[in-house]
């Protein structure tokens, strides 16, 4: 539920009006070059409803820039490439949901503040939105581009075979036709249409050929065809004008189509200095251009667009630079913000210590104390996905930013092995799964990347048993998984290990009295009642009682040899439903819920009590309440307010069973 909800807005086919494809400064050339885009596996939900001809988009997420527009060449399909933007093409690629483009128009970048106004209700948070655009937003989007657009400047592949010529012919009418034209390889539609009013020099026999020679220009030189093109835009478009009939002088122009005299096109190519061409043009019999000073008038545009083109670079240079400003600013604010909040909490605390209660002396002294701390682990908070690492102490509402982890990740799973905690698995808020596993030693705060596991996996389950980790069940957007997988770290790798019975997706597990439990899930079709347990000895998985109630990203915690399944989705809503399992009694039984209904939160045992921390509701706002557990007493809502607004975290505590 919620991994749909991170990653598309599922509209139907009619209701598709374009897509917006990601990107890196890395991967974008290799993008253009091949003619190819992709995203992860997930959103393969609505990139099979791209078809022919629907608008595209390409948006960089380093520059935080929007390139277009493009538009499909092909339908949406998994696998067009099955290792594009990999290194080396030995390993399949990790964007499979492809779609061949072709260039419809080329336009100036839009930085995401100009374009944020038309997708904003595509924001899901301040800088991650949904790819699918409905008809309105893309019309908008390309009415925007379209203002922007810019004399085309491909990209052109190295190490081309040589090109065939491309002929274009001009009439004897006033109306221009275009035939005989052959696609050199490598070179889209619209490269060619785009120079369709683009040539260099009038042949004899009344063909324009672009390049000396009548050939395309190699690779090598299609830098300086380039910085020709424009150039020879302001000549063809001032041919035009002389073709028209406000020039019908039979010395002009036009002349030189029947191959009787000197065209412009021919000059430009025949002198390299502007007084040349002035004298060139005289010589030819001083048409009626002379009173027209028709030469001075081509220098004096192509002076102009030289000075244009300089100014524009200097206004890309300088909005690049405020963009990275703005960018730098925004992160100094956020962490000041943070700051802010620590310190808060920090001043909070001190004043609500009683007179019985010793002051604290040092906060290093109190954040050392990892026996009464609990570890939140990534996650999002309504702001950006984060790869922090806090230490949470609830008897002074404190929290403590630790080393953070080497990824961003949310929809992980932590599990404790040999008085260190493992990170495994999980995503970075875009929906790109990882297989990459890390640990951190509390005695030194530092994170050692581990061995990675064999499959690519979020909202997985993970807990530790025998000085062994198991990453059990998860999925990657378009499978559930079965799978478990097991890490010993003295072997040093990951082993598949025994299936469970049934795929569970943002399942939950632990580790009771020597066994496995995994519980609830997502298999694909519904939300799961069902359990089941591992036992080593056996090396089977054996079904125990069902629960009452349907739930996946529910939370499960083990407090007095009891199990309790906390909160979750039920497939309608966020529910605060709480049941527990004895294991001497083999049965569920409904507990008192929690005050609010949540999923997708962190929840740990510290002492006698369950904290569940944050989670999202059903209409999908972020908790900030925290909620405390204690038997006999039941649920109470707390006033800590250290952490926040928390979601898609894991939390568990390092010390103190």
């Amino acid at each position: 539920m919620a991994s749909n909800m991170a990653c598309a807005r599922n509209l139907n086919k009619n209701q598709l009006g374009g897509v917006i494809f990601g990107c890196t400064t890395s991967t974008i050339k290799e993008c253009l070059t091949n003619q190819l885009f992709g995203l992860p596996a997930q959103h393969f939900l609505y990139v099979k409803n791209i078809a022919p001809g629907l608008p595209l988009f390409l948006f960089n997420y380093n520059g935080r820039q929007l390139h277009g527009i493009y538009e499909a060449a092909s339908s949406g399909k998994m696998n067009i490439d099955s290792y594009a933007w990999t290194s080396d093409g030995s390993e399949r690629t990790k964007y499979p949901a492809q779609v061949q483009v072709r260039v419809r128009m080329h336009c100036q970048v839009l930085a995401e503040y100009q374009f944020k106004p038309i997708i904003i209700d595509n924001y899901y948070s301040q800088t991650h939105f949904w790819f699918e655009l409905d008809h309105a937003q893309a019309n908008k989007l390309i009415s925007m581009l379209s203002s922007l657009a810019v004399a085309p400047r491909p990209f052109v592949p190295q190490n081309l075979p040589k090109r065939t010529a491309i002929v274009q012919r001009l009439p004897s009418s006033n109306k221009r036709e275009e035939s005989g034209v052959s696609e050199p390889p490598l070179l889209t539609d619209d490269f060619v249409n785009s120079h369709d009013s683009i040539g260099t020099s009038a042949t004899a026999n009344g063909t324009l050929c672009l390049g000396e020679n009548n050939q395309w220009m190699e690779a090598s030189t299609s830098n300086s065809m380039v910085e020709c093109n424009e150039k020879d835009l302001i000549y063809m478009k001032l041919k035009e004008l002389a073709l028209s009939s406000e020039f019908k002088d039979g010395n002009m122009i036009g002349r030189g189509i029947g191959g009787a005299s000197t065209s412009v096109m021919d000059l430009k190519h025949e002198t390299h200095d502007d007084d040349d061409l002035v004298t060139l043009e005289k010589k030819n019999g001083g048409s009626s251009l002379d009173s027209l000073d028709y030469p001075a008038i081509i220098v004096q545009l192509c002076r102009e667009m030289e000075e244009l083109k300089t100014f524009k670079q200097e206004q890309n240079q300088k909005m690049a630079s405020l963009e990275k400003k703005l960018a730098e600013a925004e992160q100094e604010i956020h962490r000041l913000e943070n700051r802010s909040m620590k310190l808060e909490s920090t001043l909070n605390t001190s004043m609500r210590l009683s007179g019985d209660e010793a002051p604290i002396e040092s906060t290093d002294e109190l954040y050392l104390n990892l026996d009464e701390s609990i570890l939140i682990v990534g996650g999002y908070d309504g702001v950006a996905w984060s790869s922090a690492l806090h230490s949470f102490l609830p008897s002074h509402d404190v929290l403590r930013s630790l080393k953070p982890m080497s990824y961003i990740r949310s929809y992980a799973s932590v599990a404790r092995c040999n008085e260190e905690l493992y990170v495994f698995g999980g995503g970075s808020g875009s929906m790109m799964w990882y297989d990459t596993v890390e640990s951190y030693n509390a005695g030194n705060n530092e994170w050692t990347l581990r061995p990675s596991m064999n499959k690519e996996k979020g909202s997985l389950a993970g807990a530790a048993l025998n000085g062994k980790i198991f990453a059990l069940g998860g999925g990657n957007g378009t499978e559930c998984f079965s799978d478990v997988e097991m890490f010993d770290p003295y072997v040093g790798r990951w082993i598949c290990a025994r299936s469970m019975l049934q795929k569970r997706f943002a399942l939950a597990a632990v580790e009771l009295n020597g066994a496995l439990y995994a519980v609830g899930g997502y298999d694909g079709n519904e939300y799961l009642t069902t359990a089941e347990r591992f036992d080593p000895r056996e090396n089977s998985w054996t079904r125990i009682g069902s629960m009452n109630a349907s739930r996946g990203c529910h939370s499960l915690v083990v407090m007095n040899e009891k199990l309790y399944a906390i909160g979750g989705y039920d497939g309608i809503t966020m529910a605060p439903c709480v049941e527990i399992y004895d294991t001497r009694l083999g049965t569920w039984m409904s507990a008192e819920p929690m005050n609010q209904g949540r999923g997708y939160s962190a929840a740990a045992v510290l002492g006698d009590s369950i904290y569940v921390i944050g989670g999202i509701q059903t209409d999908e706002e972020i908790v900030d309440q925290i909620e405390c557990y204690k038997e006999g007493r039941g649920w109470e809502a707390t006033n800590l307010s250290a952490v926040g607004k928390r979601c898609f975290a894991s939390a568990i505590v390092l010390r103190g069973d």
